[in-house]
């Protein structure tokens, strides 16, 4: 997993993006990856894009895979630490009212340990 770290909180997964392309080359490892902490009962994840300079539509794609699970266990999803041309994206398709989007993975952070 040379894409990104992936740290387990008390209360929820950090996965750190490392690369500055969330695109086709990384979007299937990403969903794998979702598939497989909701396999482990991860229901609270927290994806933190600070590194990540451009999204195409399979990044998107992989990020409403992520949404969609922790919404169907119940749990939350977290954007974090968007760069000005993702948050853009968001914006233009219309995510930025589906997600649940924080500036900082700290803000995540006490987002999640405060409910």
């Amino acid at each position: 997993m040379d894409y990104c770290v992936i740290t387990k909180k008390s209360t929820y997964t950090l996965i750190e993006i490392l690369v500055d392309r969330l695109d086709i080359r990384i979007a299937a490892s990403l969903k794998s990856d979702l598939v497989q902490l909701n396999g482990n009962r991860e229901k609270n994840i927290v994806l933190d894009l600070s590194k990540c300079a451009y999204c195409d539509s399979s990044g998107l794609s992989a990020i409403l895979v992520a949404n969609r699970l922790c919404k169907n266990s119940k749990g939350v999803f977290v954007l974090c630490g968007l760069q000005e041309a993702i948050e853009r994206l968001i914006t233009i398709s219309q995510l930025d009212s589906v997600l649940t989007i924080v500036s900082t993975k700290e803000k995540a952070d006490d987002l999640l340990n405060n409910d």
